[in-house]
């Protein structure tokens, strides 16, 4: 349902004969009445939207005064990935590669994909942005799925000072059109290198990014953690 979710709020609504905002917004009430909603209830929505570990959902209640008697109204949107030209979702332009709060910009792709990136560059497609993460999955984040194979760090800083537009949405994704005609080419990448951190051929001179040793220092750390069964555990011999 999540993905029906996703697909009729990014790209269906008006096939669906969805009335949807400028900003995305579509009446949650309106929304569950399509078929393609027929097996969802608010209760149900509301947790695809709390437990989404990306946030790519936005849930909230305003008051509309044209109805009469005014009355609450519950709406929803997706935060980005549309691509109706006609939604203008309220993204925050950046102005240097500071705006973004871990310093870092990066798309997950497949290798299969990899080949034609590495040629093009990346492309927005069907959509209104390309997508780029905060950070590697495991670094605390909104990242990118973990079954990326190649990881692909683009030199924001560059790409402004080239003249393209960034911008950061409401749940921390940087987005980017690219160029005039939707590509953000392979010289603006800083860094290509496979989910484990090796550096893929062409790119071994360039500098690993902090991050990834910080994620794996990190999450080597988790698992040497005693499990709370094994600290009390330890604490009875000690204690003994």
């Amino acid at each position: 349902m999540s993905k029906t979710l996703s697909w009729v709020l990014r790209h269906g609504s008006q096939a669906e004969g969805l009335a949807m905002r400028p900003d995305g917004y579509v009446r949650v009430d309106d929304l569950l009445k399509i078929p393609k909603m027929r097996e969802m209830d608010f209760h149900n929505l509301e947790n695809i939207v709390q437990n989404d570990s990306k946030s790519r959902y936005d849930l909230k209640c305003e008051r509309d005064e044209s109805l009469e008697p005014p009355k609450e109204i519950w709406w929803i949107r997706a935060n980005q990935g549309h691509s109706m030209k006609e939604v203008k979702l309220d993204l925050k332009l950046m102005n240097s590669v500071k705006d973004i709060p871990t310093g870092i910009a990066v798309h997950g792709t497949t290798r299969k994909a990899w080949e034609l990136i590495q040629k093009q560059g990346l492309s927005k497609m069907s959509r209104n942005h390309i997508h780029l993460a905060q950070g590697v999955p495991g670094s605390g984040v909104i990242s990118m799925r973990n079954s990326s194979q190649i990881l692909i760090y683009v030199d924001v800083q560059k790409a402004l000072e080239a003249g393209i537009k960034f911008f950061l949405s409401a749940n921390g994704v940087v987005l980017t059109e690219g160029d005039e005609k939707g590509f953000l080419g392979p010289q603006f990448f800083a860094r290509v290198e496979t989910a484990k951190g090796e550096a893929l051929p062409g790119w071994e001179t360039t500098q690993a990014v902090p991050r990834i040793k910080e994620v794996k220092k990190a999450e080597a750390a988790e698992k040497d953690k005693p499990t709370e069964v094994d600290a009390t555990v330890a604490g009875s011999v000690t204690d003994t």
